[in-house]
């Protein structure tokens, strides 16, 4: 074979798995995602969790370490901040909150009950 045609047979395998990842993250159900308020990196107010957490933050050796590690720093920066809407936290909230705990977060960067 040539050069040119072993580097072109050794990159398909590498695009093949890339568009796999691709095209399976595009396609998935948001699994009890927690949304950290992106676009707003300090907000003055949080808002409330519209998803109660799923197992990519308790399937224990099966979470996903990034997700877990960007809720833990939201609660850590955030977690003691009124909501926006002036309301206490909803039971939706507390179970992020529970979960940050129970994970080893600080109790006292979360709303007390």
């Amino acid at each position: 074979m040539h050069t040119r045609s072993l580097r072109r047979a050794a990159r398909c395998p590498v695009l093949a798995v890339v568009s796999v990842v691709l095209v399976a993250g595009c396609g998935a159900e948001p699994d009890g995602g927690f949304d950290a308020q992106g676009d707003t990196p300090s907000p003055s107010c949080i808002q409330h969790q519209s998803q109660s957490p799923g197992s990519r933050y308790t399937g224990r050796e099966k979470s996903d370490p990034r997700s877990v590690l960007e809720m833990m720093r939201f609660y850590a920066a955030n977690g003691t901040k009124a909501f926006c809407d002036g309301k206490p936290p909803t039971g939706t909230d507390r179970q992020w909150m529970e979960l940050y705990t129970a994970l080893g977060g600080d109790a006292s960067h979360v709303i007390a009950k």
